[in-house]
């Protein structure tokens, strides 16, 4: 449907008034946002945010840990206090610290691993913009994916920290919202700024943000599956 058909042309047409400034957006400010879809400016912000998060969690467990050695040594109780302490150690081995953010960085490599033999095999053919560049097709945008996978982990490994530390408070909610609202917008972004300059079509970008997505669930899976937050999420409902 993106490389052939009435929808291409379309797209084509579409692209074309956007390139030539038909929504206002001045070159400069384009460029500036199809740049954050560059793996030299999305990776080093998804490596912040992963030390990050490691740290956070490897933090939240040795607390954890910490909590229940001493609520082991203050049992009562010498038979209930060996099961309790058999129990906290078990509930504090399970939780894998390290796994969301881990899980974040493969699945920004696995960007390009599902984005090049796409587009060798669509073979779709760029913007006037890119005539005789070097690309063999531009179906999905691969900037667009990047950014799309990048801020989108990113953000819901801050959405997920922060959720995990300070679930009781309101303000959590607001903060949750307002980090997926600016990584939406700046998705957006990124993906008007590919269509002004000439890179992408508009169906590449969408494309990518397809891909993405698939992406962006399988992290969550992962990490819902594999992480073994789920009894710390339960305990903190007692």
């Amino acid at each position: 449907m993106a490389d052939h058909g009435p929808l291409r042309t379309l797209d084509e047409r579409l692209g074309r008034t956007i390139a030539a400034g038909g929504i206002g957006i001045p070159s400069g400010l384009a460029e500036f946002f199809a740049d954050l879809g560059n793996t030299v400016v999305a990776l080093p912000v998804l490596s912040v945010v992963m030390v990050w998060a490691g740290w956070r969690g490897w933090r939240e467990r040795q607390g954890r840990q910490g909590r229940q050695g001493r609520q082991g040594r203050q049992g009562q109780q010498g038979l209930r206090g060996e099961k309790g302490d058999r129990g906290a150690d078990d509930s504090g081995a399970s939780v894998r610290w390290w796994v969301p953010s881990l899980a974040a960085g493969l699945a920004l490599a696995v960007v390009p691993a599902l984005v090049v033999p796409l587009k060798l095999w669509l073979a779709r053919p760029g913007p006037p913009q890119m005539a005789g560049g070097a690309h063999d097709g531009f179906y999905p945008s691969g900037h667009g994916a990047t950014a799309a996978v990048a801020y989108g982990v990113a953000a819901l490994l801050l959405i997920r920290g922060r959720r995990r530390t300070r679930a009781d408070r309101p303000a959590t909610g607001a903060l949750t919202l307002a980090v997926a609202a600016g990584v939406v917008l700046l998705n957006v972004g990124v993906g008007i700024g590919l269509v002004r300059r000439g890179y992408h079509w508009p169906l590449d970008v969408l494309g990518s943000w397809c891909l993405a997505g698939v992406l962006l669930a399988v992290w969550c899976a992962v990490c819902d599956g594999w992480s073994g937050t789920g009894g710390s999420r339960s305990g903190n409902r007692k």
